[in-house]
This record gives C-alpha cells, structure tokens and sequence, in this order.
C-alpha cells in the first residue's frame, strides 16, 4: 500500500476563501484586491486539479471581508469563483460571484486614443459575456479581452 503525504494548509478563524479561481489569473485577483500590501495572513495556492476549469486557484484571507465593489472586480477575472465567509472557523456564508453589467474605474481602456487615457475622465465600461469576459468601452467602443485587460 502506497503512503501518501499530504500538505495542510491552517484553517483561518475569520476571514475570507476565494476558491475556483482561474489558475491564470490568481496574480490579477491578488492585484485587484490590492492583497500584495495587506498586513494580515494570506495564504494561496495555485494549479489545483479542477474538474470544471482544468487547473484552479484558492486563496485564503484572515480577518478580510470584502465589499461588493471588491467582488464585482474578482468576478471581471473569475466569474465563475466561488466566496466562502468563515467566522469562528465554520464557513457561514458561501456563494457564487455574479459579473456586473457595466464597470467604471477599475480596468484601463485597451485603446491608446480613448479619451480615457488621455483626460481626466473615469473608465467606463460595458460587460461583454463571450466564452470569457471581455469589456467594451463606454467611450471608445473598442474590446478590451481578458489578456488584454489591466487593473487600474
């Protein structure tokens, strides 16, 4: 018989998962929460077997819950991640993210020409559902895919 050995990773008493994340986009999701200057225990790992994406990430936030506007943002890069709220070391909460219909200010605008990169006008966009999400400029009307896409 085969002995297997097995990694744990610590549970956290309070805080945050974020499970289901696309492999390739664990470093967008830490970038968009701006998790890189946050001061308390992050854990995450990355090219988990997923049946349903392939390759998954998870990361693991203590004593973090996130706002709405937080969530919209992971769901631009991982609309089909998974939230689970733990308090007290029991997940009390969990659900699925749902991808807002338009964003502003939080992607940059593919189109050197738009406006937006050039005035002091507020990114705005419209959410485009092909197989991934790609956004389409309030202003410029120009596609921005997820490979093109930066987090302002």
């Amino acid at each position: 018989m085969e002995k297997r050995k097995q990694l744990s990773v610590s549970a956290i008493k309070n805080g945050t998962v974020i499970d289901h994340i696309p492999a390739k986009h664990l470093f967008k999701v830490i970038s968009i929460l701006g998790l890189e200057t946050f001061d308390h225990q992050i854990t995450f790992g990355t090219n988990f077997e997923s049946h349903k994406l392939g390759l998954k990430a998870i990361i693991k936030v203590a004593d973090k819950y996130f706002s709405e506007d937080d969530v919209n943002r992971i769901a631009l890069v991982a609309p089909v991640a998974k939230l689970n709220i733990i308090k007290d070391y029991e997940v009390v909460e969990k659900y699925a993210l749902k991808v807002p219909k338009e964003i502003s200010g939080i992607v940059k605008c593919v189109n050197p020409q738009c406006i937006t990169n050039h005035e002091k006008v507020t990114t705005k966009f419209v959410i485009i559902m092909k197989p991934e999400v790609a956004l389409k400029c309030h202003y410029c009307e120009k596609i921005t895919d997820q490979e093109q896409m930066e987090i302002q």
